[in-house]
């Protein structure tokens, strides 16, 4: 069993973004790679979520009336979108600067969405459920992964679906998302990303499954530099993603 925490903030990582705050919403600034990333990563959400809720993706707003929670939200680069699809969004971030960052941008979009400078574990003791958790980029970046991902799977209601993206504890994913993207080709900040922190996708699924919930698909996204785009693929060697649905019953 997890050793219980009163949170799983890794504070070092908090203040590394906190720095970056103002620079979400820049397509071409420190978060370039995230505004290129983003589409395969919604794409999926948006084809997962229809089916799994019988919606019909060509209506306007095809997910009103469901609830999402996105934790670690940064700057709001997911939680706008989702809002757009129709989702009631609840978006929360440790760090106080991304939070107002956030919440700026949403008025000037005219979005409403409950933005949260707190942490998972604070909202779960809250009791809150939600039909869709997302924790997009970020178990990597807290200090215990496996309390982390129960405490997420357990905000999930019944019939619900978790999302959980990150990178892969591999020699790839060293020589291309650490070495290639921060030292090489400066697509991140140095420092971005930790190997030691890096996580399997076995060590996703274990504490999921602990959680009652069923892993029900786990894809890559691989960068084709040729279309300079991500696209979806079974290799999981790098950037992957790990969808996990709880049972109605």
């Amino acid at each position: 069993m997890t050793q219980m925490h009163s949170n799983t903030v890794d504070q070092d990582e908090i203040e590394r973004f906190s720095r970056l705050a103002a620079e979400w919403w820049n397509p071409k600034g420190k978060f370039k790679p995230l505004h290129k990333f983003n589409p395969v990563r919604l794409e999926e959400i948006r084809e997962q979520v229809a089916l799994n809720f019988d919606r019909q993706l060509g209506q306007s707003k095809p997910f009103e009336g469901l609830t999402l929670l996105d934790i670690g939200c940064g700057g709001g680069l997911i939680a706008e979108p989702m809002r757009r699809l129709g989702f009631e969004v609840t978006a929360a971030d440790a760090s106080k600067t991304n939070i107002e960052v956030a919440k700026l941008h949403a008025e000037e979009a005219g979005l409403s969405i409950d933005y949260r400078a707190t942490t998972a574990e604070a909202i779960a003791a809250e009791g809150s459920m939600f039909d869709v958790v997302l924790a997009l980029e970020i178990v990597e970046h807290v200090a215990d992964v496996p309390f982390f991902l129960t405490t997420c799977a357990d905000m999930v209601k019944p019939g619900g679906l978790l999302f959980v993206a990150t990178i892969n504890r591999t020699a790839k994913a060293l020589a291309f998302a650490i070495v290639g993207a921060e030292y090489v080709l400066g697509w991140l900040p140095r420092g971005t990303h930790q190997y030691s922190k890096l996580v399997r996708p076995e060590e996703v699924e274990g504490p999921v499954s602990a959680a009652g919930m069923t892993v029900i698909e786990e894809l890559g996204v691989v960068y084709h530099p040729l279309e300079d785009a991500w696209k979806r693929s079974t290799d999981t060697s790098v950037n992957y993603m790990t969808i996990a649905r709880r049972p109605t019953v």
